[in-house]
């Protein structure tokens, strides 16, 4: 067996994520398998599940090529609940009534192109040096700074009051609990089925396709 950190083997593993273990646990486990050096290229919440893109071995050098690629989601969104992280694992912070299906539309509308967005308190951004999501468990309250994401891409696919399934495709370092937020709800589901042109329905965890093929794939 290799010895762990190795530069081989190299190159990317599509890996569907299920939901309950992070990023980095799928992480450490290729780390442990394959014996090279790990790192992914762009984070998925412990609930959602999806692609997650794994970069092997020496191909780790060309993470920041695929971490800048837009991300495709589908989600349910309960639109009659905040919750204090966006999502399922958080405590309820306000409840209303959810919009009428033309109001939805109004809102869905106003969310489309380049927008600027609330990152969610649950979240890895850095805030004083330390993780929000970090400060978020200490209970930290964190005036938490807006970023602006391209929406590419955001239309309802079924609206059955409160929930709403929505796909998505937002510009890389997006987050879909600050689209579902701005909406007034928070995320019951959430699923990344693309980043950039690599789609999850590939997606082998013992398959390691080669850099060049990997790269290739960027040029399309």
């Amino acid at each position: 067996m290799p010895r762990k950190g190795a530069a081989d083997p190299s190159g990317l593993v599509l890996f569907d994520k299920p939901a309950g273990p992070s990023s980095f646990a799928i992480v450490r486990d290729l780390r442990e398998k394959t014996g090279a050096r790990a790192g992914h290229a762009g984070t998925l919440d412990p609930f959602a599940t999806g692609l997650l893109l794994v970069l092997l071995g020496s191909f780790t050098k060309q993470a920041q090529r695929f971490v800048g690629l837009a991300k495709r989601y589908e989600t349910s969104v309960d639109l009659s609940r905040l919750t204090s992280t966006g999502d399922p694992e958080g405590e309820v912070v306000q409840e209303h009534d959810p919009p009428s299906e033309p109001e939805l539309a109004r809102l869905l509308e106003g969310l489309r192109g380049e927008v600027d967005l609330k990152i969610p308190a649950a979240s890895a951004v850095k805030i004083g040096g330390e993780r929000a999501y970090k400060l978020h468990r200490r209970g930290v309250a964190v005036d938490m700074p807006t970023r602006r994401t391209t929406v590419y891409e955001l239309e309802l696919v079924d609206y059955e009051e409160p929930v709403a399934r929505l796909v998505m495709r937002l510009s890389s370092g997006g987050y879909v609990r600050a689209v579902a937020e701005a909406l007034g709800g928070h995320c019951v589901s959430l699923r990344r089925t693309h980043v950039g042109l690599f789609d999850v329905a590939a997606a082998d965890p013992d398959r390691i396709v080669a850099p060049d093929d990997a790269l290739a794939a960027l040029e399309r």
